[in-house]
């Protein structure tokens, strides 16, 4: 099976703006689950997220991104002229010095150059005492992205805690603004977080959207059936709110992002009866970049930068079934659903995955992070 060539345009739909969801369900397993299957072309249900156990069978192993969501949302004003920014927190610099801490940064801010300084606002609108310099641009993470520096001998996870911002997806913030919505950051700090996200594992700067449906009461739930749950860790980059820009999917510079097999170590290679299941897109971004070192080293790294493409025509090997949210238009994510659901002779992947995307518009399913989600079972 080789990978299909994809035009962009094929990855596009109309979505009403409505159907953007700016707040979670509540409780989280009250979303609504759309249910397909890859060997059933013909089967479309309409399920409550809760019901999940009971579409699955027992031995089967849902893989989790146990990854942290760092508030890296930055919101400040420039020292010189007060003029506002925005910026987005990417990850430390490996140049450190004494009471100095290194970041690069994506920011959106007129007349940037070296040199310039910018002083951060907490989550309540004041003025902090962190301020940070323009050292040089960073060109490897894309345009806007810069090295900084700020003096302080306070870590970086302690000042992100006290002064970043959620870093919600831009399409939230907008619907937000248009519908005149504005919950306390803290409101998003609680909800753009899954129940099992690591302590340890800090780095994301999007959620893994596809497990903030899980709650404890489902996790029993799972636990009563004798369905496996282990963890594995991608921290999601900032190249996951990028869309395709390019005319063919194949030329789309994939984003690099770290990954590990976490406790998910013991269930692969697979092995047993049981079906693996990915919880969203990262998961099953890792399982695949994994499985791929696999066929030519069996033994693997402890980490992996992976740039994966999954599409149509991809050949999926430790993946059997995804939970996921629904996606934007003409994005890599996207792709990875039609991939799932391609049938080589049979069922064209991305014509179905249109389908099924029309149906959930047309009984108003609630679309992307915050949204509802789909099965697709084996």
């Amino acid at each position: 099976m080789s990978i299909r060539s994809i035009k962009t345009d094929e990855l596009d739909f109309e979505l009403p703006k409505e159907l953007i969801a700016t707040k979670p369900c509540e409780p989280r397993d009250s979303s609504r689950l759309l249910v397909v299957q890859r060997s059933n072309p013909t089967r479309l249900e309409h399920r409550t997220f809760s019901d999940l156990p009971t579409l699955l069978e027992s031995e089967d192993v849902l893989v989790f991104n146990r990854s942290r969501v760092v508030p890296a949302r930055l919101v400040g004003k420039n020292d010189a002229t007060v003029g506002l920014f925005e910026g987005l927190y990417l990850h430390e610099h490996p140049t450190q010095t004494p009471n100095t801490r290194t970041w690069v940064i994506m920011i959106r801010a007129k007349r940037t150059k070296p040199g310039k300084q910018y002083r951060l606002m907490d989550p309540n609108g004041n003025l902090s005492d962190v301020v940070f310099k323009l050292i040089n641009k960073e060109s490897s993470q894309g345009p806007g992205a810069w090295v900084v520096e700020i003096t302080s001998e306070e870590s970086t996870q302690s000042i992100l805690d006290r002064v970043g911002h959620t870093p919600l997806p831009p399409y939230i913030v907008a619907q937000r603004k248009a519908r005149d919505e504005h919950p306390d950051d803290s409101y998003d700090r609680a909800h753009y977080q899954t129940l099992y996200a690591s302590e340890t594992e800090t780095g994301s700067v999007a959620a893994p959207t596809a497990g903030l449906h899980f709650t404890q009461s489902l996790f029993d739930a799972l636990d009563e059936r004798s369905i496996h749950t282990t963890e594995v860790v991608l921290h999601v980059g900032a190249g996951t709110f990028k869309p395709v820009e390019c005319d063919l999917l194949n030329n789309h510079p994939m984003h690099s992002e770290t990954c590990s097999m976490g406790n998910a170590s013991s269930y692969f290679p697979k092995s047993g009866t049981g079906r693996n299941f990915a919880i969203g897109s990262t998961s099953a971004r890792t399982l695949e970049s994994f499985a791929q070192l696999y066929e030519s080293n069996p033994v693997l790294p402890q980490s992996h930068s992976t740039k994966i493409l999954i599409s149509p025509g991809y050949q999926w090997r430790w993946v059997d079934g995804m939970i996921t949210n629904f996606h934007l238009p003409r994005s890599t994510l996207l792709a990875m659903v039609a991939s799932m659901l391609d049938v080589p002779g049979e069922v064209d992947g991305l014509a179905r995955t249109h389908e099924i995307y029309q149906e959930a518009i047309n009984e108003r399913y609630r679309f992307f992070s915050y949204g509802d989600a789909m099965v697709i079972l084996p």
